[in-house]
């Protein structure tokens, strides 16, 4: 019972819940701790380890919004939560008191001891916080970024158990949506088949599937395993429901590379019939995923 006392509550965080707005701030500082405790047998970290290493997973992974909370957010407002500590005490939110004299942070004591005991409750905590977060594509390296094994994590049967499912997922809707884009990358139109089956085509959401992004022929797009990953993180984006748009945060050298500026500007193709992506679902990707502005016409 004390291994799912503790799955709970790590997982069962206070966040910003309203209109699909992203809020993982908390979610990545637990798996940082979670990525120390497995490296080191402690979850401590002073808070010029969190500030760095944090300040570094919310520029890469958490919402592109200007203005979004920091690092000190989640190091002093997880202790509402009841799963955190900190070595002296300081308000809220604020930077100055965590540089004044040397800080640190960890899990509780009893929730420190049930996760040394249980490696099986690390992975189970882990994979529920990065499934609840971010889509498949992007899950390994969020765990690798926070000193995690994906494959330990994802082949662990107790984590798999503990995989909270808000929404049931439409068993059809990836058949639906490859075969609605003549099995072919909206974005490049790789149609590359093995045997006569798709390879490498992957079934896209735009507004993300847990953070309320419905299973419907205009929210997704076919897209090739590499268009999907970097849609999904942020680098390639919609301007409207046809057109394609390149980041300025993207950066390449190689030709192979440079080729996703290409992309910027296209007009998607879609099949006479197939529905192009929504534009609700459109605004939430420009605003919740895509990385800084569009490249320059």
């Amino acid at each position: 019972m004390a291994s799912i006392g503790v799955s709970e509550r790590l997982t069962s965080l206070r966040q910003y819940q309203g209109d699909g707005k992203r809020a993982p701030h908390k979610p990545l500082l637990v798996l940082l701790a979670l990525g120390q405790l497995t490296a080191s047998g402690s979850s401590s970290m002073p808070w010029s380890l969190v500030e760095d290493r944090l300040g570094a997973l919310l520029a890469e992974f958490g919402s592109p919004k200007r203005g979004a909370p920091t690092p000190a957010y989640p190091f002093t407002r997880l202790r509402s939560d009841g799963v955190w500590q900190l070595t002296r005490d300081v308000p809220n939110d604020n930077v100055g008191p965590l540089n004044s004299e040397p800080i640190e942070g960890h899990f509780t004591a009893d929730i420190e001891d049930e996760l040394r005991r249980s490696p099986d409750t690390v992975y189970a905590v882990a994979r529920a916080l990065v499934e609840g977060q971010f889509p498949l594509t992007i899950a390994p390296d969020v765990l690798v970024a926070v000193g995690l094994d994906p494959d330990l994590v994802f082949l662990s049967p107790t984590a798999a158990a503990a995989v909270i499912a808000l929404r049931k997922r439409d068993a059809n809707w990836r058949r639906q949506i490859v075969a609605a884009w003549d099995r072919s990358c909206a974005f490049c139109g790789y149609d590359g088949s093995l045997g006569g089956a798709p390879v490498g085509i992957e079934a896209a959401h735009i507004r993300w599937f847990n953070f309320g992004g419905p299973d419907d022929l205009d929210n997704g797009l076919a897209l090739c395993s590499l268009h999907h990953k970097l849609l999904d993180r942020g680098a390639i984006g919609l301007l409207d429901p046809g057109t394609v748009v390149v980041s300025t945060s993207f950066s390449a050298v190689s030709e192979v590379g440079r080729a996703i500026y290409e992309l910027h500007g296209r007009e998607l193709r879609a099949r006479p019939g197939t529905a192009l992506p929504a534009p609700v679902h459109v605004a939430w990707h420009r605003q919740e995923v895509f990385k800084g502005d569009p490249l320059a016409v």
